[in-house]
């Protein structure tokens, strides 16, 4: 029997992806729909701006958008959450309290040492982190929450490297899509025949988060890592151009034979939503690109290219593709969803 489950904040762009990677969903149903009180009690194709290329099902459209209560929302085993930030906290904890199961792509509980951030190929170990999330806080459900999009990406390509070679430093320097910022997101006059070349708050978020996924649960990496953050004229797929000083010495032919090889829990467990190849190199000088390469794996891959000497850090280059709002936002938490499924936490 399919698990029942919520998207909360399901009128937004990520919500709307939450949508259509759940409708047909082999362990997952979607039974309901919370947004915020101006949209609560109407009809869901009234009150969402669907902005995915892919149509609005008949289905969830009829459906009525409920307040963001447990009560409300009723018999789910699982919330998504969509929501922002400075909303995410407090209803993701009355869910969690209710005894549900939160998968959050927001980031106001990322960073507390109990919730485990996960990006299940790179560490699906620290799923045993909800044991200990459930003893301090007394309560049955727990939250989960996925990585920034970026950091997604970027740990994504650094966990078979740091794996076998180690690491000292990495440095990356992003090219951010559009969708990232969200609806309506940047002003068209900003973007247009330009590049933004700060997003708030993004560096640091890669920086502390790629420490905590690749680290120990409760102990984060000590690697250095360094980043500098810009917004693109790119609908959909982040890129990132990464340099990384190994603590063993690493050629780039043997960097990319660990990068083909890698694979982790989701594919040894044939997770429904896990790409057969979480990393896919090219060896093309022209890729990856955006337009290209965003749907690998059905959009959950990262596509990796010009992989390289770097004699600066006397390390490895390369550069790193994914989709943001695929492996970077919804596909990340239904991920971790289907994880803890298999693993015996739901």
């Amino acid at each position: 029997m399919k698990k029942k489950a919520a998207v909360l904040g399901a009128t937004g762009m990520v919500g709307q992806r939450f949508i259509k990677l759940l409708e047909e969903h082999p362990w997952f149903e979607l039974t309901a729909l919370a947004a915020s009180e101006r949209s609560a009690g109407k009809k869901y194709s009234k009150v969402a701006k669907w902005v995915l290329d892919q149509e609005m099902s008949p289905e969830v459209g009829d459906m009525a958008v409920l307040s963001m209560d447990p009560k409300a929302v009723g018999d789910i085993e699982l919330a998504f959450s969509a929501l922002p930030s400075d909303i995410a906290k407090g209803v993701e904890e009355s869910f969690a309290r209710a005894g549900i199961t939160v998968l959050s792509n927001a980031r106001a509980h990322r960073m507390e040492l109990d919730v485990p951030l996960l990006n299940p190929e790179a560490n699906a170990d620290h799923i045993s982190l909800i044991e200990e999330q459930r003893r301090n806080r007394g309560w049955d459900g727990v939250i989960v929450t996925n990585p920034n999009c970026t950091v997604a990406v970027l740990s994504l390509s650094l966990k078979p490297i740091y794996s076998s070679f180690g690491l000292k430093r990495v440095l990356v320097s992003t090219m951010q899509a559009l969708s990232g910022a969200g609806y309506p997101g940047v002003a068209a006059i900003e973007i247009l025949d330009n590049v933004i070349p700060y997003i708030e708050s993004e560096e640091e978020k890669v920086q502390d988060e790629a420490q905590k996924i690749l680290g120990q649960p409760m102990k984060p990496a000590t690697f250095k890592i360094s980043a500098s953050c810009h917004r693109v004229q790119v609908i959909d797929g982040h890129t990132e151009a990464v340099f990384v000083e190994t603590e063993q010495k690493a050629e780039p032919e043997e960097v990319i034979d660990v990068m083909e090889k890698f694979r982790a829990e989701p594919q040894k467990l044939k997770l429904p939503s896990a790409p057969e190849a979480p990393i896919v190199v090219k060896r093309n000088d022209y890729r990856p690109q955006p337009r290209l390469d965003r749907m690998e794996g059905r959009g959950m891959a990262v596509v990796v290219g010009r992989v390289r000497r770097d004699l600066a850090l006397d390390g490895i280059k390369y550069v790193v593709l994914g989709h943001n709002t695929l492996r970077g936002a919804a596909g990340c938490s239904i991920l971790n969803a289907e994880l803890l499924t298999a693993k015996g936490y739901l």
